[in-house]
C-alpha cells in the first residue's frame, strides 16, 4: 500500500508542477481527438440525418452496421488502416503511416459510426410533426438539414461530445498507425501503457489522473444538457 501511495504522491507533484512532457502528451492527445471528432462528426450528422428522413431500402441493415460498426474492437480499425497506409498499401506513396494524421484517420473511422448511429436514433426518436412538417413544405433531404440540426442541436451535441470521449480514450489504433512517438504521436493511452511498461510507474499514473479528470469533465459536459431539449 505504500508503494501505490508514494506513487500517488508522485504523481500529483509532476501534475502540480505542470511536467513538460506530460503536458505535451495531453495537448497533443487533445488536438487529435478535437480533430478526429470535428471531422467525423460533420460527416456524421449530416449522412445520419439523410439516411433518417430518406426512403431507401436497406435502412435497417444500415442501422444493424452501425451497430456492428461501433462495437469493433480498435485494434482491427488499427490493423485494416495499417494495410492500406503502409508503404506496401495503396495509399503508401502519402507516407501517412506514423503520424498524427493517420491517428486522426484512425480515432475518426472509429468514432463516425457511434455519431451516425445516435444521430439516426435522434432523429428518430423526435417529434415526428418537425419531419413531417417539412416534407409537407417541399423540403427535399438536403434542405431538411439545416432546421433538424437546429431542433435538436442538443442531441447531436450529445452525439459529438460522446465521440469526443471515446477518440481520446482511444489507445489500439493509435499505437498501431501513430507507432507512439514522443514528441509527435504519442497520445495519453500510448504512453500510459509504455511508461507502466518501463516501470515508470508515476509518470503513467499521473496521465491516467489526467485522463481520468478529462473522462470526468466530458461525463460532467454531458449531463448539464438539457434532458428534455425543445423540438
Amino acid at each position: 500500500m505504500s508503494y501505490f501511495s508514494e506513487a500517488l504522491a508522485a504523481a500529483f507533484r509532476l501534475i502540480i508542477q505542470f511536467d513538460r512532457d506530460i503536458f505535451f502528451i495531453v495537448w497533443t492527445s487533445l488536438k487529435i481527438a478535437f480533430v478526429a471528432t470535428i471531422s467525423a462528426g460533420i460527416g456524421a450528422i449530416v449522412l445520419g440525418i439523410l439516411a433518417t428522413v430518406s426512403d431507401f431500402h436497406g435502412k435497417r441493415i444500415l442501422q444493424h452496421l452501425l451497430n456492428t460498426l461501433s462495437a469493433m474492437p480498435t485494434v482491427m480499425i488499427g490493423l485494416i488502416l495499417y494495410g492500406l497506409l503502409n508503404r506496401r498499401g495503396p495509399f503508401g506513396e502519402y507516407e501517412l503511416l506514423y503520424t498524427q494524421t493517420a491517428v486522426i484517420i484512425g480515432e475518426a473511422c472509429l468514432i463516425f459510426p457511434i455519431i451516425m448511429n445516435m444521430t439516426m436514433v435522434g432523429v428518430q426518436s423526435a417529434d415526428r410533426r418537425l419531419v413531417n412538417t417539412l416534407k409537407m413544405l417541399g423540403a427535399s433531404p438536403i434542405d431538411q438539414i439545416f432546421p433538424i440540426i437546429s431542433e435538436l442541436r442538443f442531441i447531436l451535441l450529445t452525439a459529438i461530445i460522446t465521440g469526443f470521449g471515446r477518440a481520446i480514450g482511444e489507445v489500439g489504433a493509435a499505437m498501431m498507425l501513430g507507432g507512439n512517438i514522443q514528441g509527435s504521436t504519442r497520445t495519453i493511452t500510448t504512453a500510459i501503457a509504455l511508461e507502466t511498461g518501463k516501470g515508470d510507474f508515476e509518470m503513467g499514473l499521473a496521465l491516467g489522473i489526467l485522463l481520468l479528470s478529462i473522462a470526468f469533465l466530458i461525463n460532467l459536459a454531458l449531463q448539464m444538457l438539457p434532458a428534455k431539449p425543445g423540438i
